[in-house]
C-alpha cells in the first residue's frame, strides 16, 4: 500500500504518460466516432506512441483499453463499433495504463459540441467534486473527510453521489487497498501516510443515486435515465501533502489552487 521513493519514482512515469493520453484526446473531434474508434485510436497511441501497456485489455476478462460511458452511463461502459458519440453527448472516458510494472488510472468526461446549460454545471461540479477530495489528501487525514467533502459539494449543488462505486489503492495492481469511497464522515476510515497511493473518482448524477448493471454485465447506468459525470485522478500522499501523479497540463493550475 505504501511505496518506496524508487516505487514513486515509476509511477510518476506511468502517470505522466496517461495525461498524454488525455491530452491527446482532448485535440480530437469526437462527434461521428464510435467509441470502438476511441479504444483504438488509444490503444494505438499507448502501445506505440508510449510504448506502454493498456493494463484494462484483459483485466477481469474485459476485451478493451478503456471504458466509454456516454449520458446516464455511469461507468464501465463497452466500447462497440454501433455506439456513435453525438454532438450534445457527455461522455466519460476511464483509461489505465501500465509501464515499469506500475499501473496509473485516471479519467475524465468529455462534453461533445453544445450541450444544455444544465449539462454543462454537472459536470462542473462533478470535476469540483474531484478536486475538493483531492484537496483533504495529507499525511494524518483520513479516507472519511475525502468522502465527506466530494458528497458534501455534489449535495451543496443538488447532485447525488454513486455509493455503489469507489476509488482504489494502486500500484503494481490495477486494484489495492484501501478503499477510496465517495462519501463519508471527517475523522474516520484509514489513516492516510506519506507513500500511499490511490484513485479519487467520485461519480455525479443528476438525479437518484441509484443505479443498476446491464445485461453485458459491465454497464452501470442511472436508476432514473438522468446524466451522470465522473472524473479520476490518481494520486500520491506526499510528506506535506498531495501530488496528483496524472496530472495534465491544463489542470496545474487547479492543482495548485
Amino acid at each position: 500500500m505504501v511505496k518506496s521513493p524508487d516505487e514513486l519514482a515509476l509511477m510518476r512515469i506511468s502517470g505522466r504518460l496517461l495525461a498524454s493520453v488525455f491530452e491527446m484526446l482532448d485535440g480530437q473531434d469526437l462527434t461521428g466516432l464510435s467509441t470502438m474508434a476511441v479504444n483504438d485510436m488509444v490503444d494505438r497511441f499507448i502501445t506505440h506512441d508510449l510504448s506502454a501497456r493498456p493494463a484494462s485489455k484483459g483485466q477481469y476478462g474485459f476485451k478493451y483499453v478503456l471504458n466509454c460511458s456516454i449520458n446516464h452511463v455511469v461507468c464501465h461502459g463497452v466500447p462497440s463499433e454501433e455506439e456513435v458519440i453525438r454532438a450534445g453527448d457527455i461522455i466519460n472516458l476511464d483509461i489505465t495504463l501500465e509501464k515499469n510494472g506500475f499501473i496509473a488510472d485516471s479519467s475524465k468526461t468529455y462534453i461533445v459540441g453544445e450541450v444544455p446549460p444544465a449539462t454543462r454545471r454537472l459536470v462542473k461540479v462533478a470535476q469540483e467534486a474531484m478536486w475538493q477530495g483531492i484537496r483533504q489528501v495529507r499525511p494524518g487525514a483520513r479516507m472519511g473527510d475525502i468522502g465527506f467533502a466530494i458528497e458534501q459539494h455534489a449535495k451543496r449543488n443538488g447532485y447525488s453521489v454513486v455509493r455503489e462505486y469507489c476509488g482504489h489503492g494502486i500500484g503494481r495492481e490495477m486494484h489495492e487497498e484501501p478503499q477510496v469511497l465517495n462519501f463519508g464522515r471527517r475523522g474516520t476510515g484509514v489513516l492516510l501516510r506519506e507513500g500511499m497511493t490511490f484513485t479519487i473518482e467520485p461519480m455525479i448524477n443528476q438525479g437518484t443515486r441509484k443505479v443498476f448493471t446491464q445485461d453485458d454485465g459491465w454497464t452501470v447506468v442511472t436508476g432514473d435515465r438522468k446524466l451522470s459525470a465522473q472524473f479520476e485522478h490518481t494520486v500520491a500522499v506526499t510528506a506535506d501533502g498531495v501530488e496528483v501523479l496524472t496530472l495534465r497540463r491544463d489542470e496545474k493550475a487547479k492543482a495548485a489552487a
